[in-house]
């Protein structure tokens, strides 16, 4: 059994529950508005569970930040110094200038915890869309979702080109969507909210490209996902926006322009 078979089953039954409760308060069961409903009530559940990791995230992006300019001045004075006792007495040195600012060794667990969670719901989507039942979502609710439709397209078709112009119309309405708010999200949000200071050229170039490389990367992926994964993007898209925005203007990383942009409202 795959790893991200629990993380699916999960999901489905949120899916399933929020179809469920939709339909009993009156709404369409087989309308890809009710179905895209669903979607939008598993990212709200599913990124609202996942906040305590953000802000733990936050949390030691501000420590890495106030201990940077210490980490750097250690390398400074170990410079060249590759004897046992030296390289020794520097990994003690930043062990301890690390537990000082609240640096922890586990900063990338949040994002690790996080990943197969992005991960089963992208499959989970894709397999429903494709036809396959998943746990909760049985094959009468896999065959309603897979009848719905927005302006006659199917959420579960794939891909730019399909049943003529509305197709088209559709998914590159939702790609386009879907891409403008992660390119939103990196240049005005992430970018400025990310230490770049000390970076080698390289990284730099990287993170200034990133907020094109993002909604490419959008756009690409819209050509062989459903429409209904592609509803799920600009959902948990505008939520990270949304996130994005409140962390840079409220909770800026020390030593960013977002901070110095907080500074001077201050």
């Amino acid at each position: 059994m795959s790893l991200l078979e629990p993380v699916k089953h999960a999901l489905a039954a949120v899916l399933a529950t929020a179809h469920d409760a939709l339909t009993s308060l009156g709404a369409d069961p087989a309308s890809a508005v009710t179905w895209l409903a669903c979607v939008a009530v598993v990212v709200v559940l599913v990124r609202t569970a996942m906040l305590p990791f953000v802000v733990h995230g936050v949390r030691q992006a501000h420590a890495g930040a106030r201990a940077r300019p210490h980490l750097r001045e250690l390398a400074e004075r170990y410079r060249g110094r590759t004897d046992a006792d030296s390289l020794r007495a520097m990994v003690e040195e930043r062990r301890a200038l690390s537990a000082e600012h609240g640096v922890s060794r586990l900063g990338c667990l949040p994002l690790l915890v996080q990943l197969p969670v992005w991960i089963g719901l992208y499959h989970l989507l894709s397999e429903v869309a494709s036809g396959s039942a998943v746990g909760a979502m049985t094959p009468s609710l896999v065959s309603s979702l897979g009848t719905a439709s927005v302006l006659g397209v199917s959420l579960a078709t794939h891909g730019y080109l399909g049943s003529g112009a509305a197709h088209l119309v559709v998914v590159v309405a939702l790609a386009a969507t879907a891409a403008a708010l992660s390119f939103a999200t990196q240049h005005f949000f992430v970018l400025p909210n990310t230490v770049t200071d000390g970076l080698p050229e390289a990284m730099a170039t990287a993170q200034r490209l990133m907020p094109t490389l993002s909604a490419l990367g959008v756009l690409l992926s819209a050509g062989v996902v459903p429409v209904a994964l592609l509803g799920y993007w600009v959902m948990s898209s505008t939520w990270t926006l949304a996130q994005s925005a409140v962390v840079a203007r409220w909770f800026p990383t020390p030593g960013t322009e977002a901070a110095r942009r907080a500074a001077l409202r201050a």
